[in-house]
């Protein structure tokens, strides 16, 4: 019951958060990120055009991808599994693309700019690497790696998480918007690991 629990409200931070930029096409004015941008960058076309691909389809990418690790749904669905796959690795590399170029805009300067950078290459590789193993019909591996695809694709949830909270506790936005470039996606890659290796070694001993 406890885990079911957990996935529920892991399935409902996916959706909320990945549901959120639609705000930013919606708010009259700048909010959020954007209010701590300049106005020249605010008037910059292809930071703006790299700034929504990379919200929409993070976003697009974060409220279907958790769906993937269903595994009734690869099961008895598995065209809408492939489907929302293609979808997801689609949204994944346009919008990896866009963050790589946005932040180097970060706020926050080298240190928060180096932290979202690492993020966007990181996401991108995992994601390009686990399209290539299920091409490959490599399924165990593509699942393996899919697992720390999301798992960077799940910093947009833990950003939001942490960044208040170290907000608070250290006065400062700008430092906690450092500290949080990194500490928003290297725990849960550490996370990933835990749950991949949990998973072969499952395998491993299961009866053959």
């Amino acid at each position: 019951m406890a885990s079911k629990g957990l996935w529920v409200l892991f399935a409902a931070l996916c959706l909320a958060v990945g549901l959120y930029p639609g705000s930013y096409f919606l708010a009259a004015s700048n909010f959020g990120l954007r209010a701590s941008k300049s106005s020249e960058l605010l008037t910059d076309p292809v930071w703006n055009a790299a700034f929504y691909t990379h919200i929409a389809l993070g976003g697009l990418a974060l409220a279907i991808g958790w769906t993937q690790f269903v595994a009734r749904l690869r099961l008895e669905r598995p065209g809408a599994h492939r489907f929302l796959g293609k979808v997801y690795v689609g949204a994944v590399l346009l919008s990896g693309l866009a963050s790589v170029y946005v932040g180097f805009f970060a706020t926050g300067g080298v240190i928060a700019a180096s932290g979202f950078v690492s993020l966007g290459i990181v996401w991108l590789y995992t994601t390009a690497s686990a399209y290539r193993l299920v091409k490959g019909r490599r399924i165990e591996e593509h699942r393996l790696m899919m697992t720390y695809s999301y798992a960077a694709c799940f910093a947009a949830v833990t950003l939001r998480l942490w960044l208040p909270f170290l907000a608070h506790a250290l006065g400062d936005f700008v430092s906690a918007y450092r500290i949080v470039a990194w500490l928003c996606w290297l725990p849960n890659l550490g996370v990933a690991y835990l749950i991949s290796r949990r998973r072969l070694q499952a395998r491993e001993l299961a009866p053959s």
